[in-house]
């Protein structure tokens, strides 16, 4: 059945930018306790945006559909500066972060299609994607320009306002006219307070809508320094290597509407407003009802297990080769 966000207070917020425990040692949240607080707090729906990856989709929605908010499911997906299959040196090591929203069946569909090519196809140092495949899977996803590893961003911090509006609109346009949003933060950062006013201006100018987020490592600011040794472990750094990777404060967890209105509300009420239109829009449905194998077209006068059993021995000839110690 069809679950629509509950009807918000107008002081209400969502979540759109969050990494669970399957953001593999850099996430700290447990699908669980995210989904309790959240509810507990009156937020009406909750995504998950795991670095490359949907392991945690299901337990998420499960666990979101039992605590009564609406789960959004998405990735925060890396883009490959060229092409996702070139693979050469820092040149396309340097991926570009973009969130990726379902808005519906067909959108989920396309996430998913997406985080496997990106780790069969696209995997260097992390998996990735590009621009040419998120257009061949642009239907039904909304995306927003991430955080400061983010294109536009990444752009505007070169000092590139031109390519940083390029990319904006290159996004737009792939998503569609309403789909691609420009992502703000508040998280205490020098470069994000640097940019701010260029990133907002850039929306202006193009006509991009804004929307406000809180990268979301840990549940509660509490747990910050067991999130710290994580990253540690991460890098395979110690807690006082000089010049390790860190969160440079304790701001990255999963903050209260309340919290997130007062660092946005004076300035930007849309960016916090968008996220209620976005969870209002996303409507995924996962049914677990039966078995889900896929069909193989096999002769006539053949079930599938007859008809796939020489092709078993065959791909098992092809690989055996006498003298080897494959097998």
């Amino acid at each position: 059945m069809t679950q629509r966000t509950p009807d918000p207070s107008p002081e209400s917020f969502v979540h759109l930018h969050v990494h669970s425990e399957f953001s593999l040692l850099d996430g700290l949240s447990r699908i669980g306790e995210m989904t309790k607080r959240v509810a507990e707090q009156g937020m009406p729906a909750l995504a998950l945006t795991d670095h490359g990856s949907m392991y945690g989709v299901i337990p998420f929605y499960a666990a979101a559909k039992q605590a009564g908010i609406k789960p959004i499911i998405g990735i925060e997906a890396y883009v490959a500066p060229r092409g996702m299959t070139d693979k050469e040196g820092k040149q396309d090591a340097d991926y570009h972060h973009m969130i990726l929203l379902a808005k519906d069946d067909v959108g989920y569909r396309n996430l998913l299609a997406l985080t496997t090519a990106s780790h069969l196809e696209g995997y260097y140092y992390k998996p990735r994607i590009d621009k040419e495949l998120l257009a061949r899977h642009s239907k039904g996803l909304i995306g927003t320009s991430a955080c400061l590893g983010g294109e536009v961003l990444k752009r505007l911090g070169q000092g590139d306002e031109a390519a940083a509006a390029r990319a904006a609109n290159e996004y737009r346009d792939i998503l569609g006219d309403g789909n691609f949003f420009i992502e703000v933060q508040e998280h205490g950062i020098d470069d994000q307070r640097r940019l701010h006013p260029q990133l907002v201006e850039l929306a202006r100018r193009n006509n991009l809508p804004l929307v406000a987020t809180n990268d979301t490592h840990y549940t509660s600011p509490d747990q910050y320094e067991a999130h710290d040794l994580l990253v540690c472990i991460q890098t395979a750094s110690n807690v006082d290597t000089p010049g390790r990777m860190r969160f440079e404060n304790n701001e990255f967890y999963l903050k209260s509407a309340a919290q997130m209105r007062r660092l946005f509300n004076g300035e930007l009420p849309d960016a916090m407003d968008n996220t209620l239109l976005i969870a209002e829009q996303c409507e995924v449905n996962l049914d677990y009802a039966g078995l889900r194998l896929p069909h193989f077209e096999v002769p006539d006068g053949e079930t599938e297990a007859s008809g796939l059993r020489p092709e078993g021995h065959r791909g098992r000839r092809e690989r055996y080769r006498p003298g080897t110690e494959e097998n």
